[in-house]
């Protein structure tokens, strides 16, 4: 399992004090008010940081981090993934879980047939789907519907799916 999860990226300076216009990556927006703590993932490795003021403005969180005070000392980490160590992350309900503990869980049918592994999941509005890609190179969609998705093991790393009519005539 991942131990840091991605909650946003670092999208633009917001000003020249050093704020930055994060895109949430996180289901609750509201999680950057209650925890200041993160860590940004940078191509130099991963810096410890702390929010000291949330603004919100359209889709973006607007944060501003302790000891960056100008445009010129933030404008280097655009780009930057946002993460938080597990224990900080958002709870989570029943059936519910977080995308980086998904991909590459094995996906089997009732049968114990290897269907493949999850390679990405999309999130539609209406429900997310799990992209599963087999040894051939082939994609199946298979929907994250009870009717569908019979069990998720993640800390044995498998899941157990009915296989709906035509979902694998793709």
């Amino acid at each position: 399992m991942e131990e840091l999860l991605q909650v946003g990226i670092l999208s633009s300076t917001h000003g020249v004090r050093g704020e930055m216009k994060v895109f949430p990556t996180t289901d609750d927006v509201t999680r950057f008010k209650k925890t200041k703590d993160y860590i940004l993932e940078t191509p130099k490795g991963n810096i410890p940081v702390k929010v000291t003021g949330v603004k919100f403005f359209k889709q973006f969180a607007i944060l501003k981090f302790e000891g960056f005070d100008s445009i010129d000392e933030i404008m280097p980490y655009k780009g930057c993934k946002l993460l938080v160590t597990r224990d900080k992350a958002v709870p989570l309900k029943k059936d519910e879980y977080f995308i980086a503990d998904l991909i590459g869980l094995q996906v089997v049918d009732e049968e114990e047939q290897v269907i493949g592994t999850i390679s990405d999941v999309m999130q539609t509005g209406a429900n997310d789907v799990y992209v599963v890609r087999s040894e051939e190179g082939k994609e199946y969609l298979f929907p994250a519907i009870k009717e569908c998705i019979l069990q998720v093991d993640v800390k044995n790393g498998r899941m157990v799916i009915h296989v709906m009519p035509g979902l694998m005539d793709q």
